[in-house]
């Protein structure tokens, strides 16, 4: 049985699926079983009281990487709208003050642009993806940045995705992020984008 050497801090497993598919794209003949994640080690969930994505991503690399040994993948991501100063930002899943609640974020979200023209709602997803692994100097730490600009939509489009999704379309899109493959939205996501950029130096660290 392959024993992880990475895990990934997340209780989501569309995320986690999503980082095999970057490690093995980025390494061929990536072994997937490499890769576990926060659930599957039972860890406990850590505050993220940081100010930006980048110090809500690292503070959770850090605790894994400190609670298991292993290096250690994490990410932070939400929306950013101009016109509102690049809110909800940090605070994107927590937006209505129910944490997770889509529709509840959505509808807020949607009831504060209504008076918005189109020229003036754009908006971008924004992930922070961190990286954590224990060195001769105690915790070492990476972080890399990926964006996805778009605009608002004034009705939701789609069933797929999850968080603002459905009210989001992409640069150079005729739909939704809610209406694109798994596929198609990995290719250009935020978190997609993160995660690649990220991946050359989890590999070197594997090959280390």
């Amino acid at each position: 049985m392959t024993e992880p050497r990475i895990v990934l801090s997340t209780h989501n497993a569309k995320k986690l699926t999503e980082l095999r598919s970057v490690l093995a794209e980025a390494m061929p003949g990536f072994d997937p079983a490499l890769v576990t994640s926060a659930s599957e080690l039972s860890l406990a969930d850590v505050v993220e009281d940081g100010v930006t994505f980048e110090q809500n991503a690292l503070i959770k690399a850090r605790f894994a990487a400190e609670r298991t040994g292993l290096i250690a993948i994490a990410d932070d991501s939400g929306i950013a709208v101009d016109v509102l100063g690049g809110a909800p930002g940090i605070f994107s899943a927590r937006w209505s003050g129910r944490h997770g609640d889509d529709q509840a974020n959505n509808d807020l979200l949607l009831a504060q642009l209504a008076d918005v023209p189109d020229e003036h709602r754009g908006a971008r997803f924004v992930c922070a993806a961190a990286m954590a692994h224990p060195s001769a100097d105690g915790i070492a730490t990476h972080v890399e940045r990926g964006e996805m600009a778009g605009v608002m939509l004034r009705a939701p489009q789609g069933n797929g995705g999850f968080g603002y999704d459905p009210l989001f379309r992409p640069d150079g899109c005729a739909v939704s992020s809610a209406q694109l493959s798994a596929q198609e939205k990995n290719a250009i996501s935020h978190r997609g984008r993160a995660f690649r950029a990220l991946a050359p130096h989890v590999v070197a660290l594997l090959g280390a």
